[in-house]
């Protein structure tokens, strides 16, 4: 049995219900599993609540996971990914001074090298947005803190799978056993 561990994302689709992040959260704190990333969102069915969660753990640690996710009340369905089923991004805002665009055009050259964009310029900060994986938005960070960086910030993973989404084909498969 192989205990090599590797990233996976973790969607768990629940009912909107006060208190739930607190117990998703809880299976993996029980476990001493760090959450390296957890995104909350609406999902296609306004109806359910989506959470996505990215851990390094091994295969049977995630199967483990899924299986104590799914005995929760609320949890509809839980589902976990590798990085090669998904689709997925993080967005990243720098706050940098308004002065290092004072030295010519080098982080306007920056900024476009790692398709970024400026959001905001306001008198002392310039406030710019990279999409991307991890490396890339840690990489224009790297880049930027020569210039000074007055704050930063990078959101959780959204993913999207690229086969069907399986809560649709889940869902439909509880539905036709009701109406047999």
């Amino acid at each position: 049995m192989t205990t090599a561990t590797q990233a996976y994302t973790i969607t768990v689709f629940t009912e909107d219900q006060t208190g739930l992040l607190s117990r998703v959260v809880g299976i993996f704190n029980r476990r001493n599993i760090n959450i390296d990333s957890l995104t909350t969102s609406a999902s296609s069915d306004e109806s359910i609540h989506r959470f996505t969660i990215v851990v390094q753990v091994s295969h049977d640690m995630v199967e483990k996971l899924i299986a104590q996710l799914d005995k929760q009340v609320d949890v509809l369905k839980a589902f976990y990914y590798e990085e090669k089923d998904i689709v997925f991004q993080e967005i990243a805002l720098y706050k940098v001074p308004t002065e290092a665009f004072n030295n010519g055009s080098t982080v306007e050259q920056i900024i476009r090298k790692h398709n970024a964009r400026v959001l905001l310029i306001e008198k002392e900060f310039v406030v710019i947005e990279k999409t991307g994986h991890e490396s890339e938005t840690g990489a224009l960070l790297q880049e930027l803190k020569t210039y000074g960086i007055y704050e930063f910030v990078r959101s959780g993973r959204v993913a999207i799978v690229k086969p069907m989404e399986r809560l649709n084909n889940y869902l439909q498969e509880l539905a036709a056993k009701e109406t047999v």
